[in-house]
């Protein structure tokens, strides 16, 4: 966790990033860890750093948004300065594709297009954008699919809401909420039949299907799943906390505590949120 209360040291800008990366990459006086990273070593450590940025804002604290801004923007560097070794591009190679990028999808503010005057305008001319974005990336001999350029590295839950919805961008979709929740019905029922027949391959692939309903569900009454999931996580970490921090006062041991004086604590737990 980041020292908030460190003293105020020498003002720095980007290019004292840059050069500090340069010098941690050096063949022969940089840092051995960094030497040996790639890519793909590396990219777990990104993902991490975006999470971390995402619970700093969901805490509310901007000290912390900002340090873990900075831990986000070191991942930047360190990717760029790889690339650059390799020869294939630069930090400023990034930073140029990304203006020209949101240059391009901002015509209404950098061009003459008109019509875009509501968010809701913006969302579906930036949609309509990258749909023809990804299809000049497939090229003209690839069969062209609305779920082209969804991430396989996305976290499921996320994948499986923006698969869903570029789906339902080309009316494959469900009328209301309602009919998901009969849908959701059905897949616990079959789940619940794959129990009783003990078939652990049929088991896991009814409960993807139950998730993955449960997504559906969620997208449907416009929440995001992978959010409302982070949120209930860190209540249940708030929730268990509790329990535990009452039976020590309590002089007991979690493990030999009976399950119904754990749920009522649980839920004395609930009523402090």
């Amino acid at each position: 966790m980041a020292n908030h209360n460190k003293p105020k040291t020498q003002q720095h800008n980007l290019e004292d990033l840059l050069q500090l990366m340069v010098r941690l990459r050096d063949p022969n006086e940089g840092c051995p860890w960094d030497l040996e990273q790639t890519f793909v070593s590396i990219a777990p450590h990104t993902i991490e750093e975006a999470y971390e940025v995402a619970d700093a804002i969901d805490a509310g604290d901007p000290l912390h948004i900002k340090d873990e801004l900075g831990d986000l923007l070191f991942q930047v560097v360190f990717h760029a300065q790889m690339a650059k070794e390799l020869g294939d591009f630069d930090f400023d190679d990034v930073v140029s594709n990304i203006t020209d990028k949101m240059i391009s999808r901002h015509p209404h503010i950098f061009g003459d297009q008109t019509g875009i005057h509501t968010a809701d305008d913006q969302t579906q001319h930036w949609e309509a954008l990258k749909e023809q974005e990804r299809h000049a990336k497939a090229g003209p001999n690839k069969p062209k699919s609305a779920l082209d350029g969804v991430s396989r590295g996305l976290p499921a839950l996320m994948r499986a809401q923006k698969l869903q919805k570029r789906a339902a961008r080309v009316g494959f979709d469900w009328p209301s909420a309602a009919p998901v929740f009969d849908k959701f019905r059905e897949e616990l029922a079959e789940l619940e039949a794959e129990i009783e027949n003990s078939d652990a391959k049929a088991m896991e692939h009814e409960m993807g299907d139950v998730l993955l309903t449960c997504v559906n569900l969620a997208r449907k009454l416009d929440i995001d799943a992978e959010t409302a999931l982070r949120k209930a996580n860190s209540r249940f970490e708030t929730r268990f906390s509790h329990i535990e921090e009452s039976l020590v006062k309590q002089g007991k041991d979690i493990k030999k505590t009976p399950l119904k004086d754990l749920e009522s604590l649980w839920q004395l737990a609930k009523t402090k949120e």
